[in-house]
């Protein structure tokens, strides 16, 4: 059964860190590549940062590069989301998602919210 099951979120203050971590189970990890998505409340689903199935490539939103960092361990089938200088226009449900080929995979999210 496939499992992308997101953890990390929570309540943060502007300017604040948090890393969400997404831990994937029953598909061959290594081969997908791994994006973050994130949907604030009366908005749609945006990409926030990709990575390639090796790692080797990223990409970013244009609002959040330079703040956020994605990264992946293909060992341990999970990837991250370090999130830096958080602002409050970050606060959002963060989606996990897996891609190969006509594969498509989506977690259940996790909520940030940042707010002093």
């Amino acid at each position: 059964q496939v499992q992308l099951v997101e953890s990390g979120g929570g309540l943060v203050q502007p300017g604040g860190s948090l890393r969400l971590s997404c831990a994937a189970s029953g598909f061959t990890f290594s081969i997908y590549a791994m994006s973050w998505y994130r949907q604030a409340p009366g908005k749609e689903r945006e990409l926030v940062a990709g990575i390639s199935s090796t790692g080797g490539s990223t990409n970013y939103a244009d609002l959040v590069k330079g703040r956020f960092t994605i990264s992946r361990d293909n060992a341990k089938k999970s990837v991250y989301l370090q999130m830096n200088s958080l602002k409050p226009e970050d606060t959002a449900v963060y989606y996990c998602n897996a891609k190969w080929s006509v594969m498509n995979y989506w977690g259940k999210g996790t909520l940030v919210t940042v707010s002093s």
